[in-house]
C-alpha cells in the first residue's frame, strides 16, 4: 500500500498491509519562520520515512494586546475574537501550506491544535484560571467562546492549506483536570471546535491527554480517531478502547520508554504495542510527545520494527 492507502484503510476500517506509523516530538522552534520550520518538519519525516506526518504547533495563542496578567473578571473581559493571521499562529498556517504543497497525494497530515481550555490555561491567564473559573464561571465561558471561535478560524484554514484534519489536544484526564472543569469548560469548547470542522477534514484527531482519562467522556467527540497513552497505568488498553469506540486508536508506543533504553528493550516495546493495537483500527503512535533529545537511531529502529511486523520473539507486554 502507499502512505495515503494505508492510513485509508485505517479510517474506513478496513485492514491495512500493517498498521501506520508516525512519531513526533517538540522541536522547540517557535522562534522561526513558518517557511523554514517547514523544511525543519519536511526533513524529519522524509529522514524517518513515516507513513503519515503529525504537524507540532508551538506558535502560541498571545496574551491580550499590552496586558501581563488575566486575573480578574475586569482582565477577562479583555480577552476577544483574533485574526489567526495577525497572531504569531500565521507562521504555522505558513508551514501549513508548504508542508501541503510538498505532500499533496503523496502522504496525509494533521496539524495540531491545544484545545480552548489549554490554551485558555497555558497561554492566556495561567495560575489565575483554576480561581476564576470557580469565581466567574460565565465569564471565562465567555472567554473561551471568543477563544473557540478563534480556533475554529484557525483549523479551518489549516484544512484550506492541505492538512487532513486536526490533531486536537485536549486536558482530558485526572492527572491534568478536575473532571468538573473537564465537563463545564473543556468538553464544551472542544466539542464546538470539532463539530465545526468535522465535515471538513478525513483525518481529525482527539487527543486524551494525560493519565487516568475520563474514557467515558471522550467517546462521543466527533472525530475517527482516538489518541492517548494506553500504556500508562490507569488508562484503558487499546482493546478496551476498541470495544467502546467505533473509530480507530492511534498509541502503542509506550513515549516514556523511549529513551535511556537499548535498542533490543526498544524493538520489544514496539513489538507489544502492535500486539496490543491488532491489524486494524489502529495507528502506530507514541501516546504523547518523546522527548527530543533521544538517540535519533532509536526513533529509526522504532520505524523498522513497526514496517517488519511482528516477529517470534517473546515480547514483554
Amino acid at each position: 500500500m502507499t502512505k495515503i492507502e494505508r492510513v485509508d484503510a485505517v479510517l474506513q476500517g478496513k485492514e491495512p498491509d500493517r498498521p501506520p506509523v508516525c512519531l513526533w516530538y517538540h522541536f522547540g522552534l517557535q522562534h522561526i519562520s513558518g517557511e523554514n520550520y517547514a523544511k525543519v518538519v519536511l526533513e524529519f519525516f522524509n529522514h524517518y520515512d513515516f507513513d503519515f506526518l503529525k504537524v507540532m504547533n508551538d506558535y502560541f495563542y498571545p496574551m491580550p494586546a499590552g496586558v501581563d496578567e488575566i486575573k480578574t473578571v475586569k482582565d477577562l473581559a479583555k480577552i476577544g475574537r483574533l485574526e489567526a493571521d495577525k497572531t504569531p499562529m500565521r507562521e504555522q498556517l505558513k508551514a501549513i501550506r508548504a508542508i501541503g504543497k510538498e505532500l499533496k497525494k503523496k502522504a496525509h497530515f494533521i496539524d495540531t491544535v491545544f484545545d480552548p481550555w489549554q490554551v485558555l490555561l497555558k497561554s492566556v491567564c495561567g495560575e489565575n484560571l483554576p480561581a476564576l473559573a470557580k469565581e466567574s464561571p460565565r465569564q471565562v465561558t465567555k472567554a473561551l467562546n471568543f477563544i473557540t471561535d478563534t480556533l475554529i478560524d484557525y483549523c479551518r484554514r489549516s484544512i484550506q492549506s492541505g492538512s487532513s484534519g486536526i490533531f486536537l489536544s485536549v486536558l482530558a484526564s485526572k492527572e491534568v483536570i478536575d473532571r468538573k472543569l473537564f465537563l463545564n469548560f473543556a468538553k464544551p469548547a472542544a466539542m464546538k471546535l470539532l463539530n465545526a470542522i468535522k465535515l471538513l477534514a478525513p483525518m481529525n484527531v482527539l487527543h486524551a491527554h494525560g493519565a487516568k482519562i475520563f474514557a467515558d467522556c471522550v467517546l462521543d467527540f466527533p472525530v475517527p480517531v482516538i489518541s492517548y497513552e494506553d500504556r500508562l497505568p490507569g488508562n484503558p488498553p487499546i482493546a478496551d478502547m476498541k470495544k467502546r469506540f467505533t473509530g480507530a486508536v492511534m498509541g502503542g508506543i509506550d513515549n516514556n520508554q523511549v529513551v535511556n533504553r537499548t535498542y533490543a528493550f526498544i524493538k520489544n516495546n514496539v513489538r507489544a504495542g502492535l500486539r496490543l493495537g491488532g491489524k486494524d483500527r489502529f495507528i502506530l503512535a507514541n501516546g504523547c510527545s518523546i522527548p527530543s533529545w533521544l538517540d535519533a537511531r532509536a526513533l529509526e529502529i522504532i520505524v523498522e520494527t513497526a514496517k517488519a511486523g511482528l516477529g517470534e520473539e517473546p515480547v514483554a507486554q
